[in-house]
């Protein structure tokens, strides 16, 4: 989280710099989350001895066990974690399909109503959770002539993420916060 929160420090000082918006301001809420999830893969896979970036384009997951695959690449492997961020407090996230696999959930915060603008607060991440989940713990999503297939974690599911948690930052009245981890 470290390595996100640098980046953003960096980019949004020489942004503001010249008079321009923060990024997370610029970029539209599934751009921001595709661009996070990057990151935190990145990051993960430049800390892990093991654990390296699923070089497949779109491929599954996005960490993949090091040497497992041939070129570190594979569209749909069976070892690894998936990495997902979302704004939505509790972890619940839409996948491209119900599988078994490892799944990490980044939950983050976005300031964008704080007026004037240079005043908002920094992106945040308030909760990561890493739970194995399987097949049986989704529920498929409906979707319309033209839209893409996805299925989310169902209640019993969200509650399996949920008693996983790896980080939790509880925001506090003065906005200080708390963290506690495993």
């Amino acid at each position: 989280m470290q390595d996100v929160y640098d980046f953003f420090y960096d980019v949004n000082e020489h942004l503001t710099n010249k008079g321009l918006d923060r990024l997370e301001d610029m970029l539209r809420k599934a751009n921001l989350s595709g661009t996070l999830s990057d990151m935190i893969t990145a990051s993960l896979a430049k800390h892990s001895r093991v654990l390296t970036q699923n070089r497949y384009h779109n491929g599954h997951p996005d960490l993949i066990v090091k040497g497992k695959f041939a070129n570190d690449s594979v569209k749909a492997g069976d070892e690894g974690v998936e990495i997902k961020t979302t704004v939505r407090k509790g972890g619940a996230v839409d996948t491209h399909g119900a599988r078994e696999q490892w799944l990490c959930v980044f939950v983050y915060r976005v300031d964008n109503e704080t007026e004037p603008a240079i005043d908002r607060r920094a992106l945040k991440f308030t909760e990561v959770y890493l739970s194995h989940v399987g097949v049986e713990d989704f529920r498929k999503n409906d979707r319309s002539e033209l839209g893409t297939r996805t299925a989310t974690l169902h209640k019993e599911g969200i509650q399996k993420l949920r008693s996983n948690w790896v980080y939790l930052d509880v925001e506090s009245e003065d906005g200080a916060g708390s963290q506690e981890g495993l």
